[in-house]
């Protein structure tokens, strides 16, 4: 599945049946490991993947509010890819950048002190560029 996910960058439902049928399982079994862990994707990334750090620091900097908005701005909800495929909203245990908590990081660049409007501008900002 792993393979499948690095080939796809997903895992496309034709794909887990044929997982099944190689391994000789049923497809619930199959969906269940792939929806058990969270590594793997049944739908595909945005293009921009949005992690929002959840770890202490930022829990008492107020992620909960910025998740909030972000969220809310996106119109989706955690695990989930806006309709326009750019963005890809993750709740993530720690980003490891307590000292600018709260942060977010968006395709490996962070972004820290937040609140939840700087973290919309910067997300409209990206939608603007993505739109060009």
């Amino acid at each position: 599945m792993q393979k499948a996910q690095e080939i796809y960058g997903f895992l496309p439902k034709e794909v887990l049946y044929r997982i099944g049928e190689k391994l000789g399982v049923k497809p619930a079994k199959v969906m269940g490991t792939a929806t058990f862990y969270s590594r793997f994707r049944l739908e595909p990334k945005g293009k921009y993947l949005v992690m929002l750090c959840s770890g202490t620091a930022c829990h008492v900097g107020g992620s909960e509010k910025i998740a909030a908005a972000v969220s809310e701005y996106l119109g989706i909800e955690n695990g989930r890819t806006t309709p326009d495929g750019i963005f890809t909203l993750e709740k993530v245990a720690c980003l490891g950048c307590c000292s600018l908590a709260p942060v977010m990081m968006i395709n490996g660049e962070v972004y820290g002190n937040l609140s939840g409007e700087s973290a919309v501008g910067i997300l409209e900002n990206l939608r603007k560029e993505a739109k060009k």
